[in-house]
């Protein structure tokens, strides 16, 4: 047997796990990992409602599909809202103290109650419904997605803030990296219990399973909020003092001359990249005649692209390179990248598509790396706090990937239809023409999006100042 002596197990630690470098005096591993709990209910969230109930509510309940896309539609109509509750919870009042807390709280109720009404809902959307009026279905679906919308929303803005306060200046954006990490964990762990719990599907299994999750949710969240914020009771003056409100707080947040280009770039290059979201699977099956097994790791290698973009973002910026260059890099690698997916069709080459699908993850993570990384750097504007600029950055870019979702689907059923009825002549008369038109759409986004951020790249070439070698940067978060 050998012996291992525990300074060198904590040395090995330190260079090899990941994270290692992400815990502080405040707040330890085992801290940061009970607290990251929540994310990974947001994530069992977003699955069971973008992808499971998806499937589900067409296939097995025969919804039609216009009203499965208003459904899922609905939770993007909240996040606006996340910067709304981004600044309440920064200016909450409370005798004991608590800010995140109860945010963090109430967004697991509004979550948990939206998935213990969902399932009925659903059954009654599907038509099986003996008494009440026809709208009853719809109603109630509607309002159990907005539900579990929201939760997550609140859920995620104020456990986000809530990290950055506990978190010190250098291992910041290491922390809420982690966080996102385990967003991606909860997902991916979330999509493979879920579809083999739903593998023999009935409608008492579908109830069981949607309210477990409600359940869990709850448990997740319990977990991760218990004593993660400190106690410090409010004095009389302060509970009485005049809360500010939230114009004021947006206005010193766009107050500091970069937040308000920063945040229209965040929204043009979602777009962007999140156009083909819902067409790239199509597009492999219909173009390509991939089968259902090949086109399934189209999302596993957009992941993989997406983790080597937030890796090779996250060792430049450590050595100092410019943010803003590092997303024009990542715009850049997304075109080539949506190139490549369009000249897959007439090559008829699956290899093409799929390396193109890996840089469309490439691109979009060296993007999203950097521009949040830049979001994080703001400096708190009077009233602008963290959670304001969290819930700002936040309703961008999910408010941006919700819209150009529905316009990706909505141009290439429209154009795709009109080019197959001849209108365009018979060279365009092909069913990828639609596709290849979404995908030039987003070429000509991420050129508008390089413009819209030359200015920033101007702005940090004669204001930036060399970093100290102990300001160290890591990955950063991704509140969607």
């Amino acid at each position: 047997m050998i012996f291992i002596k525990s300074k060198h197990v904590q040395q090995l630690g330190q260079k090899w796990m990941p994270f290692a470098d992400a815990v502080s005096e405040g707040l330890t591993f085992l801290q940061l990992l009970r607290l990251s709990l929540f994310q990974v209910s947001v994530g069992m969230a977003s699955v069971l409602l973008l992808g499971t109930l998806n499937r589900v509510m067409i296939v097995e309940l025969s919804v039609p599909a216009t009203v499965v896309a208003a459904m899922i539609a609905l939770p993007v109509v909240s996040a606006p809202f996340r910067a709304l509750l981004g600044h309440k919870s920064d200016t909450h009042k409370s005798w004991i103290g608590w800010k995140r807390i109860p945010y963090l709280w109430f967004g697991s109720l509004w979550q948990m109650g939206g998935l213990a009404i969902m399932p009925f809902a659903l059954i009654v959307l599907s038509g099986d419904q003996m008494h009440g009026p026809e709208w009853a279905g719809k109603a109630l679906a509607g309002i159990a997605f907005l539900m579990t919308g929201i939760g997550m929303h609140m859920t995620q803005t104020a456990g986000l803030a809530l990290a950055s306060d506990r978190a010190t200046e250098a291992t910041r954006p290491r922390v809420v990296a982690f966080l996102y990490v385990m967003n991606l964990l909860g997902m991916a762990v979330s999509a493979v219990i879920l579809g083999l719990l739903l593998r023999d599907f009935d409608e008492i299994r579908l109830v069981r399973v949607v309210q477990g999750c409600g359940v869990a949710t709850m448990v997740l969240n319990l977990t991760a909020l218990w004593k993660q914020e400190k106690v410090r009771p409010m004095s009389k003056e302060e509970m009485e003092a005049a809360r500010p409100i939230f114009h004021e707080g947006w206005r010193d947040l766009l107050a500091g001359g970069t937040a308000g280009r920063l945040l229209l770039v965040v929204m043009m290059g979602t777009m962007g990249f999140q156009m083909q979201d819902v067409l790239l699977e199509p597009y492999g099956a219909q173009i390509l005649g991939l089968s259902v097994g090949a086109t399934t790791w189209l999302t596993a290698c957009n992941a993989m692209g997406a983790l080597v973009g937030f890796v090779l973002a996250g060792r430049g910026l450590t050595q100092g390179q410019d943010m803003f260059r590092v997303s024009a890099r990542g715009l850049l690698v997304g075109v080539v990248a949506f190139l490549m997916v369009i000249f897959a069709a007439p090559l008829q080459s699956s290899v093409l598509f799929f390396v193109g699908a890996w840089c469309i993850g490439l691109g979009a993570g060296l993007f999203a790396v950097s521009t949040l990384t830049a979001a994080m750097a703001l400096p708190e504007q009077g009233h602008a706090g963290r959670g304001l600029v969290l819930g700002a950055w936040g309703a961008a870019q999910a408010t941006a990937a919700g819209l150009s979702i529905a316009i990706g689907g909505g141009l290439r059923d429209t154009v795709g239809s009109y080019a197959m009825n001849g209108h365009l002549g018979p060279i365009f008369a092909s069913k990828a023409f639609g596709y290849a038109f979404v995908y030039q759409i987003e070429i000509v986004v991420l050129f508008a999006t390089l413009i819209a951020l030359s200015p920033l790249v101007r702005v940090t070439l004669f204001t930036a100042k060399p970093k100290p070698d102990n300001a160290r940067m890591g990955l950063v978060d991704f509140p969607n």
